[in-house]
């Protein structure tokens, strides 16, 4: 008998927001294609639309396979790998009846693993989600070998699309996101921080329109229903890139003097009540380990790694103020700052970066629920965090400053929105 492999996911541009799935059916043994599908969802969460990719995936592989079929499912939702699995409780009551219906189809079929991935491992399924999202920005749908057609004076059909025997696109190629071009901005406040204009991004968190759909009601004034996962985002201290105001992303430079101090000084009000963490986690950069190797010393908890909390590249322009960069790259500085999509030279976009950024938010707010984590990050990662948990517009990242050694924090409650408790804190830094 054939074995398969599903690949699934979703996305929401917006959480909630435009929101698509892709999945696609493989055989086990080769790892040829054998189905695909996509559909457009309209607005709702990331976690509703992974669900239906899922679903989509179960239900070509019950086709393709009939009853019994052995299946191993591999998603980059550790959410919905670990509910489906029977590990994780399923707290969000949105997303119960999603479950239940993918069990039943999986009570169809022999499912042999439930695996987590990496977001790089599941390209296949997130381009097919993404085609499906672009399409429905343009008033089409999604169809058999990447495709659209218009859509329907009556609405898409019960059914997602489905493809079957289709060629793979191109090894590791993803569509892009649908979210519009920042306009320039002549004259912008901390530049050289980066996080300005990027691509929507998902949170593991419900919204607070998503909240009120659920409960037919407003927030009110109630104090939340559950214990809150606080992440404080602590960004590294001083170094020389930093004091002369230059591009200072990928490149591995060491604290100053002072910036040590400023380390050791937002270690030393970490240690006290309020905080008091739980677990502390870095980007890989030495300005952001030797900047948690502080908080560790005074807290006694190890230091985890986390590479996708590492500031974005800048690629040819690493090292050079915001003036060199504009009379030796004019054209390109231009585009950059009107388009998240698109790259310093050899470096990399903020949409990409946000992608990435999105996994390791999901991955610290689902493997440490209801504790309390140090990030310490960037300026790009965190002002993209704290954006979401605003659900501010894109232009709103021009307009936030982060200094060195700030803490910013933000608590994820699972029955409601996230909630920015402090940003760019910097009251340890002061003496006297």
């Amino acid at each position: 008998m054939t074995s398969y492999i599903i690949e699934a996911d979703g996305g929401s541009r917006g959480n909630p927001g435009p929101a698509g799935y892709g999945a696609v059916v493989m055989d086990a043994s080769d790892g040829q294609v054998l189905a695909e599908a996509a559909e457009a969802i309209g607005v709702t969460t990331n976690n509703v639309a992974e669900y239906r990719g899922l679903i989509a995936g179960l239900q070509a592989a019950l086709r393709l396979g009939g009853e019994g079929a052995p299946v191993a499912v591999r998603m980059d939702s550790k959410l919905v790998i670990e509910q489906m699995a029977g590990r994780w409780k399923i707290k969000n009551e949105g997303l119960r009846p999603l479950a239940m219906e993918a069990g039943s189809l999986v009570r169809r079929l022999r499912v042999t693993e439930w695996t987590w991935i990496p977001r790089e491992r599941n390209k296949h399924a997130d381009r097919l989600a993404n085609e499906a999202m672009d399409a429905a920005a343009k008033g089409l749908t999604w169809k058999a070998g990447g495709t659209t057609e218009p859509v329907p004076s009556g609405g898409q059909g019960p059914d997602a699309p489905v493809r079957t025997n289709a060629p793979e696109g191109p090894s590791g190629a993803t569509a892009s996101s649908a979210a519009a071009s920042s306009p320039r901005v002549a004259r912008q406040t901390d530049l050289l921080d980066a996080g300005s204009a990027i691509s929507e991004i998902s949170a593991p968190t419900a919204s607070i329109a998503a909240a009120q759909q659920r409960t037919g009601k407003g927030t009110g004034w109630r104090p939340p229903t559950r214990v809150a996962t606080s992440l404080l985002l602590l960004r590294h201290g001083e170094t020389e890139l930093s004091l002369e105001r230059r591009f200072s992303g990928r490149g591995d430079v060491e604290l100053t003097p002072n910036g040590l101090a400023q380390a050791a000084a937002a270690a030393e009000r970490l240690s006290r009540e309020p905080y008091r963490p739980d677990v502390i986690v870095s980007s890989p950069l030495k300005r952001a380990r030797q900047t948690a190797e502080a908080v560790a010393q005074r807290t006694g908890l190890d230091v985890e790694v986390d590479e996708d909390l590492r500031e974005l590249d800048f690629g040819a322009w690493e090292g050079h103020t915001f003036t060199e960069v504009q009379r030796r790259w004019p054209a390109e500085l231009a585009t950059w700052l009107a388009d998240p999509e698109t790259a310093p030279p050899d470096g990399e976009s903020f949409a990409s970066a946000a992608r990435r950024v999105q996994a390791a938010g999901e991955r610290l707010i689902e493997r440490y629920e209801g504790k309390t984590v140090v990030a310490v990050s960037h300026v790009t990662p965190i002002k993209m965090l704290l954006r979401l948990a605003l659900m501010a517009p894109l232009e709103s990242l021009y307009r936030m400053h982060l200094d060195l050694a700030c803490l910013s924090l933000i608590e994820y409650y699972a029955d409601g929105p996230a909630v920015v408790k402090s940003f760019n804190d910097t009251a340890h830094l002061r003496r006297g």
